[in-house]
């Protein structure tokens, strides 16, 4: 039974939301007492010759002809409306009957925290290697057992074999990347090709892409063909100033994390929640005016308690996430190493295949691109959603999954 699908007790507010709720309304006193402020603040001028008015300057002139008591009045009721809608949308998402159903399925390898868990239905069929995220669950791949990557492979005439990757346990808590790379990765490799005597396909979706890149190259007799989804490479070709922002975390982390100490979930998620503050507000205020017993609002529920059902990240490799990756750009600028050894990808020699969804915000296809580019010969897929829309929407198994199952077999003569 995977402890993720009993652990998570809606009951009481997860953690996280109480985190996107106080900083929703954070935001929105300050949006409040800013923009009332505005023309007391701003100091009277004129825009240059030419040069179009200032936004800010424009919002202080409406604000001034309307009056800020009148502007103030009608910000306090929308925002009592929309903290309302949030609070009703939260307390419906609280008391839905729906509990994710632990799957029954063999594990077939255990390392540590880790282990292999076996989606197939033909002991014959190409095995292909799901490896997600270190900070997420990987029940992502298998969020509803009627909307399931895993179980979608599966039917297709593959044999899905996803490593969970667990929490940091006494093993696990000193790890760095490479120790995540060389250790349990490398021998859920070995593993799931053992299984059939020949080589494996490798997948990798969001930070598990980076992983399963390095371990790709550490092993290359044992990879028939790599898949990478969402995969960031370059942290600096979009948003470099938040990518500088969690590089930071070199600095201040190890302020209040002692040795052996994980980063906790609300910690990892408030940095998620920075790429767009009010994300959780406005899903929530939908979330109240869907029917409860809607497929709709059973999706809502699934993947709301995949994303409070956060995992811990090791204390070394949020440091080693922080500095190499969002600090110095290490990928980017080709100088990453686990372990050691460079991670090229032009040096991948197996069929590859990135997946860059065209409205992911969290993993932007500027991110994503260049992997893609040096990569040889990659055959590159640009699905029309975003970085979980991929794996949980209802057009997904169709526009997204087929596409990848159908390459992945090709690769199996």
């Amino acid at each position: 039974m995977s402890p993720s699908a009993t652990r998570l007790d809606r009951r009481m507010t997860p953690r996280p939301l109480l985190g996107h709720l106080a900083s929703a309304i954070g935001l929105w006193l300050s949006s409040r007492a800013g923009l009332t402020s505005l023309p007391a603040a701003l100091p009277p001028w004129s825009a240059a010759p030419g040069q179009k008015e200032d936004l800010q300057a424009k919002l202080a002139a409406e604000i001034q002809e309307f009056g800020p008591e009148r502007v103030a009045a009608a910000l306090d009721r929308l925002l009592r409306r929309r903290a309302a809608g949030f609070l009703d949308g939260l307390e419906a998402y609280r008391r839905h009957p729906f509990r994710r159903a632990p799957p029954r399925l063999p594990v077939r390898w255990r390392h540590g925290a880790a282990r292999l868990i076996d989606y197939g239905v033909g002991a014959a069929d190409p095995v292909v290697l799901l490896v997600p995220s270190l900070i997420n669950r990987y029940y992502i791949l298998d969020l509803l057992r009627e909307r399931s990557f895993a179980r979608h492979l599966a039917a297709a005439g593959l044999r899905p074999l996803v490593l969970d990757w667990g929490e940091p346990g006494r093993i696990e808590r000193d790890f760095t990347l490479g120790d995540y790379i060389g250790g349990p990765l490398d021998a859920a490799v070995a593993a799931a090709a053992a299984l059939t005597g020949r080589p494996v396909a490798l997948l990798g979706y969001c930070m598990g892409g980076l992983l399963a890149l390095a371990a790709a190259l550490r092993r290359p007799n044992e990879i028939a063909a790599l898949a990478l989804l969402a995969t960031p490479w370059d942290f600096h070709a979009e948003r470099p100033a938040q990518a500088q922002l969690l590089g930071s975390l070199v600095e201040w982390l190890p302020l209040f994390l002692g040795d052996g100490a994980a980063l906790p979930v609300p910690v990892i998620q408030s940095l998620f929640l920075a790429l767009d503050p009010f994300l959780a507000e406005r899903k929530f205020v939908r979330f109240a005016g869907l029917d409860p017993g809607s497929e709709a609002a059973r999706g809502f529920v699934a993947l709301e308690d995949w994303i409070n059902d956060g995992v811990p990240l090791a204390r070394r490799v949020a440091l080693e996430c922080a500095r190499s990756w969002y600090r110095d750009n290490d990928p980017g600028r080709g100088l990453w190493q686990v372990a050691g050894h460079p991670v090229r990808p032009r040096e991948v020699r197996v069929p590859a295949l990135v997946v860059l969804p065209s409205r992911d915000r969290i993993v932007p296809p500027r991110s994503a691109q260049p992997l893609a580019s040096a990569i040889p010969d990659a055959t590159v897929l640009r699905p029309p959603f975003g970085h979980i829309g991929m794996m949980t929407s209802e057009a997904a198994p169709e526009a997204v999954w087929r596409p990848i199952a159908d390459w992945l077999r090709a690769q199996f003569p």
